[in-house]
Parts: C-alpha cells; sequence; structure tokens
C-alpha cells in the first residue's frame, strides 16, 4: 500500500492526473486493447477531471482506446438531473475529452429491472478484460461509492439503501431539502473494486482525515469500507496535508520519507506526442 501525501488539494489533483495520464500511456491503448477505468463522482475528484482535461487539449493524452465504469448512480434521478451521476460526468469529464459515448459506462437507476442492471453491469466489465485502474473517492465515515458502514466487503454491484450521514451529507446538492435527496443507489460493491487491478484513492480535507486513520492505520473493518483496500496488492491513497490530520505522526513521516519513490511514478509524465 502507498500512501501520497500531497501539500494541498490542487497538488494532490494534479498528482493523481499525472498518475491516471502515465498509467494509460505506459498501456499503450489501441483498437484492440482499450485500458479500463473506474471512476467516481464528488467533490474530490473534480480538480483531477480538470487536470486530464487540459491534458487532453494541449494534446498529451487521449482517451479514443479507453472504456470507462462508473461507480454509482441514483435510484430514481432521471438522467438529466443536474445532480444525476450522468451529468456531473459528463459536464465535468467527457464532453472535454475525445472518449467515445459509447465506452463511457455508468449504472442506470432508472432502469426496469434494477437488479438486472446491476447484474449487466458486472458483466460488461468482465468483458472489457476487468478494470486496470479503479479510482475512488470516500466519505467521511469511510464508504467507498456507495458501500455504506456494514457492507460486505465481498460485494458486488446492487441496490443500496443510502445511510442518514450519506443523505445529509448529499443535501446540499439539492437545496439542503432532504427530501429531495435519492434514498437509493445503485453501487459496484467492495468485491468490484477489489477485482480491479490496481486502486487508487484521493481523500482531501480535513473532514476525510478520521476515514483515512481508519483506512492506514486501523485493521480490515467493514464498518470502514475503504478499509478493505489494505488487503488489495496495488493500492494507492492520495491525500492533502489536511487529511492526514488524524495520523500518528510517524505514520505521516514514513510515508512522506518515501515521496522520493512515489514521485518517480509520475516524473516524468508522459506524453503520447513523444510515443
Amino acid at each position: 500500500m502507498r500512501l501520497v501525501i500531497l501539500d494541498d488539494y490542487d497538488l494532490a489533483s494534479e498528482w493523481a492526473a499525472k498518475y491516471i495520464r502515465n498509467r494509460i500511456i505506459q498501456f499503450e491503448p489501441s483498437a484492440d486493447r482499450f485500458f479500463t477505468l473506474g471512476l467516481p463522482t464528488g467533490s474530490t475528484p473534480y480538480g483531477c477531471y480538470q487536470k486530464l482535461i487540459e491534458y487532453y487539449r494541449s494534446g498529451d493524452i487521449s482517451f479514443k482506446y479507453v472504456k470507462t465504469f462508473n461507480m454509482d448512480e441514483y435510484v430514481g434521478l432521471p438522467r438529466a438531473h443536474p445532480e444525476s451521476y450522468h451529468s456531473y460526468m459528463w459536464n465535468n469529464f467527457f464532453k472535454h475529452i475525445d472518449i467515445d459515448p459509447a465506452n463511457a459506462h455508468i449504472l442506470d437507476g432508472n432502469a426496469d429491472n434494477l437488479e438486472a442492471e446491476c447484474q449487466a453491469y458486472e458483466q460488461k466489465i468482465a468483458e472489457a478484460g476487468g478494470i486496470e485502474l479503479f479510482v475512488g473517492g470516500i466519505g467521511p465515515d469511510g464508504h467507498i461509492a456507495f458501500n455504506e458502514p456494514g457492507s460486505s466487503l465481498v460485494s458486488r454491484t446492487r441496490v443500496k439503501t443510502l445511510a442518514k450521514d450519506t443523505i445529509v451529507a448529499n443535501a446540499r446538492f439539492f437545496g439542503n431539502d432532504l427530501s429531495k435527496v435519492p434514498t437509493m443507489a445503485l453501487t459496484v460493491g467492495v468485491g468490484t473494486v477489489m477485482d480491479a487491478k490496481e486502486v487508487m484513492i484521493l481523500i482531501t480535507g480535513a473532514h476525510k482525515a478520521f476515514a483515512l486513520y481508519k483506512a492506514i492505520e486501523e485493521g480490515v473493518n467493514h464498518m470502514w469500507t475503504v478499509s478493505a483496500f489494505q488487503q488489495h496488492p496495488r493500492t494507492i491513497f492520495v491525500c492533502d496535508e489536511d487529511a492526514t490530520l488524524e495520523l500518528r505522526v510517524k505514520t505521516v513521516k514514513y510515508f512522506k520519507g518515501l515521496m522520493h519513490v512515489h514521485n518517480k511514478l509520475v516524473d516524468p509524465v508522459l506524453s503520447i506526442k513523444d510515443q
């Protein structure tokens, strides 16, 4: 497990974007061999998406041979609703890059048969050859995707009832009106993400500090689903200084002492112009 600590949100976002960029370019995707990327929504990955758009516009990266699978989507929220995750992904990322819309997969929270939709999503991931790199974020209670506290750590894509804390946290996107916040979602499972060849989790802000502590310094616990990734052979946690506030000083010193190694993953930053 790697813990990459940057000074602030912008630097953490840039490091993560450079890492995604390098992984895609190193993979050398083609029409016969797509790079498969798992993606989150929310405020944390926004800065990373902005940097990736910047890299695309500068001609340094292409998403033509990339397939994406998003983590989750609300149940019952119209796809065109400004707070749907379809809207978030298209407005904040997909419409600004050269990805084929047919290759951008997002769960359909309005499907007639939600169980069948979840099973089909797992099948699509399998048919794509699995996820090369799954990028995720977490909630203050340590949930990844909508795998709320108490979720099975071997869970698959399914319908999930949202915890009250999650509904309250998301109310800011719905005019702070709790009655307008969806109470259910479709989400990939912890096991779905664990199956990825590599996982990168973005954690920024002091309000996520206790969750990072639980993820890094304590044991695997289904009440903090992000802690499952201690068991993954290739996990990178990317965080800012604020998110480390609950970690022991020696833990922070240890991982900061490895930054010269971690930075080799993004330096040099690769470009398709050089291929």
